[in-house]
């Protein structure tokens, strides 16, 4: 079941706050279903829950992170140098 809350977590990766909240409330539920009465066993059940999700999580947002730096450098180094015109044909 670990791989299900980091599976959770690369899939909701780029909203972080749904995806952890979801991996709070979803594993301590299917404790629930697979018979888990104790409120402890809940607990820690989310707590692990959210830590696996936030694997996920993680590594969404390090490759959202890195590829919109890369813009942001991309763009930066362009208006620096003069070269946001575009090419010279659709110049007027």
């Amino acid at each position: 079941m670990i791989p299900t809350m980091i599976l959770l977590g690369l899939v909701l990766g780029r909203w972080w706050k749904v995806a952890l909240v979801t991996a709070a409330i979803g594993w301590p539920l299917l404790l629930l279903a697979n018979g888990t009465d104790a409120p402890a066993d809940l607990v820690s059940g989310a707590a692990l829950g959210v830590a696996n999700a936030c694997v996920g999580v993680l590594a969404v947002q390090v490759l959202l992170h890195a590829h919109l730096g890369e813009r942001l450098h991309v763009h930066s180094h362009a208006h620096r140098t003069g070269h946001r015109q575009g090419p010279r044909h659709l110049r007027r």
